[in-house]
């Protein structure tokens, strides 16, 4: 347990987030320049930069799925060899390819114990990604 808080710890560092509909903050060291989680709905990048999406998933509710490019042409998905996600935490890495606007999308639903009924609906998260040359 004290690993998995010492990894959450180091994964935060380096990134923070403004709130909803910001902008998300530069990353530094982490080899990213781009940092966005749930809260955040927008994002600006150039060319060349790489971006790391780091999504918790909310209480009663399973991680969310792999993140995806809505082009991919644009927004290319790429390995982050030292990626280690602790329970709850979905992460993902895209590298900006061409100028352009693209949507990353990942959904989430809830958990349902076994034998129990289960409400029926899944929760959306969608981040806009304008890419300069």
């Amino acid at each position: 347990m004290l690993t998995a808080a010492a990894v959450l710890v180091l994964a935060a560092c380096g990134s923070t987030s403004a709130g909803p509909g910001s902008n998300p903050s530069p990353s530094s060291g982490m080899g990213f320049d781009v940092t966005a989680t749930e809260k955040d709905h927008t994002a600006a990048m150039r060319v060349g930069q790489r971006l790391q999406v780091v999504l918790h998933a909310a209480a009663g509710m399973n991680n969310w799925n792999q993140p995806r490019s809505g082009n991919e042409a644009i927004l290319v998905p790429v390995v982050d060899p030292a990626a280690t996600a602790v329970r709850g935490v979905t992460l993902a890495a895209f590298e900006a390819m061409e100028p352009g606007q693209v949507e990353i999308t990942s959904f989430a639903g809830p958990v349902c114990p076994s034998g129990q009924p289960c409400p029926m609906y899944v929760v959306a998260y969608s981040l806009q990604v304008t890419v300069s040359p």
